[in-house]
Protein backbone atom coordinates (compact mmCIF):
# COMPACT_ATOMS: atom_id res chain seq x y z
CA UNK A 1 0.00 0.00 0.00
CA UNK A 2 1.33 3.42 -1.20
CA UNK A 3 0.54 6.46 1.31
CA UNK A 4 -0.78 9.58 -0.13
CA UNK A 5 1.02 12.95 0.23
CA UNK A 6 -0.84 13.84 3.55
CA UNK A 7 -0.17 10.62 5.06
CA UNK A 8 3.35 11.45 3.87
CA UNK A 9 3.03 14.60 5.85
CA UNK A 10 1.92 13.34 8.32
CA UNK A 11 4.35 10.82 9.07
CA UNK A 12 6.92 13.65 8.79
CA UNK A 13 5.22 15.76 11.13
CA UNK A 14 5.63 12.85 13.79
CA UNK A 15 9.01 12.03 12.38
CA UNK A 16 9.65 15.55 14.01
CA UNK A 17 7.69 15.88 17.14
CA UNK A 18 7.34 12.37 17.93
CA UNK A 19 3.56 12.74 18.86
CA UNK A 20 0.70 14.06 16.21
CA UNK A 21 -2.42 14.45 17.52
CA UNK A 22 -6.17 14.14 15.57
CA UNK A 23 -7.68 17.50 15.83
CA UNK A 24 -4.10 19.64 14.82
CA UNK A 25 -3.81 17.71 11.97
CA UNK A 26 -7.83 18.13 10.93
CA UNK A 27 -6.50 22.01 11.27
CA UNK A 28 -3.60 21.93 9.79
CA UNK A 29 -4.61 19.76 6.36
CA UNK A 30 -8.11 21.37 6.24
CA UNK A 31 -10.13 17.58 6.17
CA UNK A 32 -12.45 16.13 8.75
CA UNK A 33 -11.29 14.41 11.94
CA UNK A 34 -12.46 11.36 10.63
CA UNK A 35 -10.21 11.73 7.65
CA UNK A 36 -7.28 12.09 9.70
CA UNK A 37 -8.34 8.75 12.20
CA UNK A 38 -8.10 6.95 8.82
CA UNK A 39 -4.79 8.28 7.95
CA UNK A 40 -3.28 7.19 11.29
CA UNK A 41 -5.16 3.90 11.16
CA UNK A 42 -3.31 3.38 8.00
CA UNK A 43 -0.13 4.46 9.21
CA UNK A 44 -0.59 1.89 12.38
CA UNK A 45 -1.60 -0.92 10.04
CA UNK A 46 1.43 -0.56 7.83
CA UNK A 47 3.55 0.01 11.00
CA UNK A 48 4.58 3.65 10.94
CA UNK A 49 2.75 4.61 13.81
CA UNK A 50 1.09 3.52 17.32
CA UNK A 51 -2.18 4.87 17.89
CA UNK A 52 -2.83 6.35 21.08
CA UNK A 53 -6.09 8.87 22.63
CA UNK A 54 -6.38 11.62 20.17
CA UNK A 55 -3.33 10.76 17.95
CA UNK A 56 -0.71 8.61 17.24
CA UNK A 57 3.05 8.71 17.51
CA UNK A 58 6.07 7.42 15.94
CA UNK A 59 7.27 3.89 16.40
CA UNK A 60 10.61 2.84 17.93
CA UNK A 61 12.30 -0.20 18.45
CA UNK A 62 14.27 1.07 21.19
CA UNK A 63 12.28 2.15 23.69
CA UNK A 64 8.51 2.40 24.56
CA UNK A 65 6.03 4.41 24.02
CA UNK A 66 4.45 6.97 27.30
CA UNK A 67 2.51 4.24 30.08
CA UNK A 68 -0.47 6.59 29.88
CA UNK A 69 -0.36 6.11 26.25
CA UNK A 70 -0.10 2.94 26.27
CA UNK A 71 -2.59 2.29 29.24
CA UNK A 72 -5.11 3.78 25.51
CA UNK A 73 -3.60 2.01 23.07
CA UNK A 74 -6.32 -0.69 21.74
CA UNK A 75 -8.00 -0.44 25.04
CA UNK A 76 -11.47 -2.57 23.94
CA UNK A 77 -9.00 -5.00 22.38
CA UNK A 78 -7.51 -5.59 26.24
CA UNK A 79 -10.89 -5.88 27.54
CA UNK A 80 -11.72 -8.41 25.29
CA UNK A 81 -8.32 -10.05 25.60
CA UNK A 82 -8.55 -9.38 29.47
CA UNK A 83 -11.87 -11.24 29.87
CA UNK A 84 -10.78 -14.43 28.06
CA UNK A 85 -7.83 -14.79 30.18
CA UNK A 86 -9.84 -14.13 33.37
CA UNK A 87 -12.04 -17.27 32.72
CA UNK A 88 -9.56 -19.13 32.86
CA UNK A 89 -7.95 -18.49 35.76
CA UNK A 90 -10.11 -20.80 38.75
CA UNK A 91 -10.75 -19.31 42.19
CA UNK A 92 -8.23 -20.82 44.53
CA UNK A 93 -5.42 -20.54 42.09
CA UNK A 94 -1.93 -18.92 42.58
CA UNK A 95 -0.95 -16.23 39.72
CA UNK A 96 1.94 -14.36 38.89
CA UNK A 97 1.55 -10.99 37.10
CA UNK A 98 4.28 -8.94 35.29
CA UNK A 99 4.72 -5.11 34.20
CA UNK A 100 2.09 -4.07 31.61
CA UNK A 101 -1.62 -2.36 30.64
CA UNK A 102 -2.77 -5.64 29.22
CA UNK A 103 -1.95 -7.57 32.76
CA UNK A 104 -3.36 -4.59 34.75
CA UNK A 105 -6.58 -5.38 32.46
CA UNK A 106 -6.58 -9.06 32.98
CA UNK A 107 -5.96 -7.92 36.82
CA UNK A 108 -9.76 -5.59 36.47
CA UNK A 109 -11.18 -8.62 35.59
CA UNK A 110 -10.15 -11.09 38.76
CA UNK A 111 -11.63 -8.25 41.17
CA UNK A 112 -14.51 -10.60 41.83
CA UNK A 113 -12.11 -14.06 42.16
CA UNK A 114 -12.16 -15.71 45.08
CA UNK A 115 -9.46 -17.29 47.22
CA UNK A 116 -6.60 -15.75 44.99
CA UNK A 117 -3.44 -15.33 45.81
CA UNK A 118 -1.44 -13.37 43.60
CA UNK A 119 2.20 -11.48 43.41
CA UNK A 120 3.30 -9.15 41.34
CA UNK A 121 5.98 -6.44 40.36
CA UNK A 122 3.43 -4.71 39.24
CA UNK A 123 2.17 -1.52 41.46
CA UNK A 124 -0.63 -0.91 39.13
CA UNK A 125 -1.82 -4.42 39.50
CA UNK A 126 -1.39 -4.94 43.21
CA UNK A 127 -3.76 -1.24 43.50
CA UNK A 128 -6.26 -2.62 41.74
CA UNK A 129 -6.56 -5.94 43.21
CA UNK A 130 -6.84 -4.05 46.51
CA UNK A 131 -10.53 -4.10 45.74
CA UNK A 132 -10.78 -7.94 45.99
CA UNK A 133 -11.42 -8.28 49.64
CA UNK A 134 -10.67 -12.51 48.97
CA UNK A 135 -7.22 -11.69 46.88
CA UNK A 136 -3.80 -11.92 48.98
CA UNK A 137 -1.26 -9.91 47.31
CA UNK A 138 2.51 -10.08 47.35
CA UNK A 139 4.22 -7.47 45.86
CA UNK A 140 7.64 -8.40 44.74
CA UNK A 141 10.91 -5.78 46.32
CA UNK A 142 12.96 -4.22 43.75
CA UNK A 143 13.73 -0.78 41.80
CA UNK A 144 10.73 1.06 41.59
CA UNK A 145 10.40 2.35 37.73
CA UNK A 146 8.78 5.41 38.11
CA UNK A 147 6.95 5.55 34.38
CA UNK A 148 5.07 2.36 34.67
CA UNK A 149 4.74 1.35 38.44
CA UNK A 150 7.12 -1.54 37.59
CA UNK A 151 9.52 -3.23 40.08
CA UNK A 152 12.82 -4.66 38.68
CA UNK A 153 15.77 -5.34 39.30
CA UNK A 154 17.59 -8.58 41.48
CA UNK A 155 15.72 -8.40 44.65
CA UNK A 156 12.46 -8.83 42.14
CA UNK A 157 14.28 -12.08 40.58
CA UNK A 158 15.34 -13.61 44.58
CA UNK A 159 11.75 -13.16 44.99
CA UNK A 160 10.28 -14.73 42.47
CA UNK A 161 12.05 -17.53 42.77
CA UNK A 162 10.65 -18.41 46.54
CA UNK A 163 7.08 -19.20 44.69
CA UNK A 164 5.82 -22.05 42.39
CA UNK A 165 2.52 -20.33 40.49
CA UNK A 166 -0.32 -22.25 39.10
CA UNK A 167 -0.37 -19.54 36.31
CA UNK A 168 1.86 -16.65 35.15
CA UNK A 169 0.05 -13.64 32.83
CA UNK A 170 2.96 -11.89 31.59
CA UNK A 171 3.02 -9.70 28.36
CA UNK A 172 5.37 -8.04 26.01
CA UNK A 173 6.50 -5.20 23.75
CA UNK A 174 6.38 -6.37 20.82
CA UNK A 175 6.15 -9.94 19.03
CA UNK A 176 8.04 -10.86 15.94
CA UNK A 177 7.13 -12.73 12.82
CA UNK A 178 9.33 -15.84 14.15
CA UNK A 179 6.98 -16.01 17.54
CA UNK A 180 10.14 -14.12 19.83
CA UNK A 181 8.49 -12.24 22.65
CA UNK A 182 10.42 -9.13 23.10
CA UNK A 183 10.51 -5.93 25.53
CA UNK A 184 12.80 -2.79 25.83
CA UNK A 185 13.79 -3.19 29.46
CA UNK A 186 16.29 -6.15 30.04
CA UNK A 187 15.69 -5.77 33.53
CA UNK A 188 12.01 -6.23 32.81
CA UNK A 189 13.27 -9.59 30.97
CA UNK A 190 15.34 -10.87 33.17
CA UNK A 191 12.11 -11.10 35.72
CA UNK A 192 9.49 -12.67 32.96
CA UNK A 193 12.53 -15.50 32.36
CA UNK A 194 12.47 -16.24 35.91
CA UNK A 195 8.64 -16.23 36.48
CA UNK A 196 8.21 -18.75 32.98
CA UNK A 197 10.94 -21.25 35.06
CA UNK A 198 8.38 -20.98 37.99
CA UNK A 199 5.20 -21.57 37.17
CA UNK A 200 3.18 -24.35 35.57
CA UNK A 201 1.32 -22.49 33.32
CA UNK A 202 1.68 -19.78 31.55
CA UNK A 203 -0.63 -16.87 29.72
CA UNK A 204 0.07 -14.17 27.06
CA UNK A 205 -2.03 -11.56 26.75
CA UNK A 206 -1.05 -9.33 24.04
CA UNK A 207 -3.00 -7.13 21.52
CA UNK A 208 -2.16 -6.56 17.65
CA UNK A 209 -0.38 -3.82 18.46
CA UNK A 210 2.32 -5.90 19.25
CA UNK A 211 2.82 -7.80 15.91
CA UNK A 212 4.03 -5.26 13.99
CA UNK A 213 6.62 -3.54 16.82
CA UNK A 214 10.08 -4.37 17.47
CA UNK A 215 12.30 -4.66 20.86
CA UNK A 216 15.68 -5.08 21.63
CA UNK A 217 15.35 -8.11 24.20
CA UNK A 218 14.30 -11.71 24.11
CA UNK A 219 12.21 -12.64 26.52
CA UNK A 220 11.21 -16.16 25.21
CA UNK A 221 9.29 -18.29 22.28
CA UNK A 222 5.49 -18.73 21.85
CA UNK A 223 6.64 -22.38 21.93
CA UNK A 224 6.95 -21.71 26.05
CA UNK A 225 3.17 -20.47 26.58
CA UNK A 226 0.61 -22.26 27.15
CA UNK A 227 -2.25 -19.99 25.71
CA UNK A 228 -1.67 -16.80 23.95
CA UNK A 229 -4.86 -14.35 24.14
CA UNK A 230 -5.04 -12.00 21.12
CA UNK A 231 -7.62 -9.59 19.34
CA UNK A 232 -6.35 -10.89 15.79
CA UNK A 233 -5.06 -13.97 13.76
CA UNK A 234 -1.69 -14.24 13.59
CA UNK A 235 -0.03 -14.69 10.08
CA UNK A 236 -0.34 -18.44 8.77
CA UNK A 237 2.80 -19.73 9.27
CA UNK A 238 3.16 -18.31 12.47
CA UNK A 239 -0.69 -19.95 13.03
CA UNK A 240 0.73 -23.11 11.85
CA UNK A 241 4.23 -22.79 13.95
CA UNK A 242 1.93 -22.63 17.33
CA UNK A 243 0.14 -25.59 16.58
CA UNK A 244 3.65 -27.63 16.35
CA UNK A 245 4.33 -25.59 19.54
CA UNK A 246 0.76 -26.90 21.02
CA UNK A 247 0.30 -23.15 21.82
CA UNK A 248 -3.33 -22.63 22.26
CA UNK A 249 -4.42 -19.32 20.00
CA UNK A 250 -7.40 -17.60 21.30
CA UNK A 251 -8.72 -14.83 19.18
CA UNK A 252 -10.72 -12.82 20.93
CA UNK A 253 -13.14 -10.64 18.86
Amino acid sequence: MSLSFRQSDILNIARQDGRVMVDDLATQFGVTVQTIRRDLSELADLGKLDRVHGGAVIRSGVSNIGYEDRRALNDEAKARIASACALDIPDGASVFMNIGTSTEAVARQLVNHKNLMVVTNNMNVANILAENADCEIVVAGGVLRRSDGGLVGNLTVTTMRHFKFDYAVIGCSALDADGDLLDFDFQEVQVSQTILAQTRRTFLVADHSKFQRAAPARITSLAEIDTFYTDRPLSIRLSKRCQEWKTDLRVCQ
